[in-house]
């Protein structure tokens, strides 16, 4: 793979932010529900996912800064005295079964080593593993990752997630409190098998864009478009929210631009609670409509409305 710092179109100083923002337009560029018939974009998107995950670990970046690993995330002197594991696999799922796209096979340098220093059994009598010591344990399998594509509304009530794993197998997921994009979860032992054990299955959620809903934080945000009756006489009206509808009252004199907030109606907090939904009043007024003409032309309003502005 190359430099993910390239592959992501930033610099090597670039802050979180930065890299998070770089990857959610790639993603959406390369996405392969987007790219049905060109291969290369679902190939590149791997890609750019890989870096993503190696870049947004802080642990696995320093490293990477360092020398000490390359952009697979496996060591550059796998013979030295930083030795390690065998490379990750990474996944893509939407949930469903059989969606997934992946690479990269694995070295278990765990019976490499055992090879190289135990001379095929235990010696006794020196400092080295098989040279007379104590062989090394046998080592867990590689870790395995997954990216699971999470819709909005779900992320914002916990609604409970279906994965796919590499082996076939199903698992249900609850979401924890707080989720977002690039939050990470892990499924011990659900990675890969090895002589020492199976290594885990790291999720790493994505959070989908909504048509009408927009995400402040922890709060939900809506524009809500009122006729112009309901913005003057004020109104019941019948309003979305990531739960269903529910009625909210228009006050009487209503403006656009003025927010109403739905409590406990936003995404779910880490420390207990959710959010709320703030709305948005937009008035809509009709384009054509004679007996609303008809009125204006008789009634004036003498306020200043701009001199806030100035003018």
């Amino acid at each position: 793979m190359a430099d993910p710092y390239t592959l992501l179109g930033v610099s090597r100083g670039a802050d979180e932010a930065a890299i998070k923002s770089a990857y959610r337009k790639l993603a959406k560029e390369l996405h392969p529900d987007r790219n049905k018939d060109n291969p290369k974009a679902a190939e590149k998107f791997s890609e750019v996912t890989r870096a993503y995950d190696l870049l947004s670990d802080k642990d696995k970046r320093a490293q990477f800064d360092r020398g000490e690993i390359d952009a697979e995330g496996n060591p550059t002197h796998p013979f030295g005295f930083g030795g390690g594991g065998g490379r990750s696999h990474t996944y893509t799922s939407s949930g469903g079964p059989g969606d997934f796209e992946f690479g990269g096979g694995s070295a278990d340098f765990g019976d490499i080593f055992e090879g190289l220093f135990s001379g095929g059994g235990r010696r006794s009598g020196g400092p080295f593993g098989g040279f007379g010591g104590r062989s090394a344990p046998p080592q867990r399998g590689a870790n395995m990752a997954y990216r699971l594509a999470v819709s909005f509304v779900d992320a914002a009530t916990l609604a409970p997630q279906r994965i796919t794993l590499a082996d076939g197998k199903t698992i249900d997921l609850k979401l924890p409190a707080g989720v977002e994009t690039g939050t990470q979860m892990k499924l011990a032992g659900k990675g890969q098998p090895g002589p020492g054990g199976a290594g885990d299955a790291i999720v790493t959620i994505e959070v989908g864009t909504h048509p009408f809903y927009e995400r402040d934080g922890d709060n939900v945000r809506l524009d809500l478009p009122i006729t112009l009756s309901e913005a003057v006489k004020g109104a019941r009206v019948k309003v979305p929210t990531v739960d269903g509808p529910v009625m909210l009252a228009v006050p009487a004199g209503a403006r656009s631009g003025q927010t109403l907030r739905l409590k406990g109606k936003g995404f779910s907090r880490k420390q207990g609670g959710r959010g709320d939904q703030l709305v948005t009043l937009m008035i809509d007024v009709p384009a054509e409509d004679a007996a609303l003409r008809s009125f204006v032309e008789d009634w004036s309003d003498s306020r200043n409305v701009r001199a806030n502005l100035g003018v």
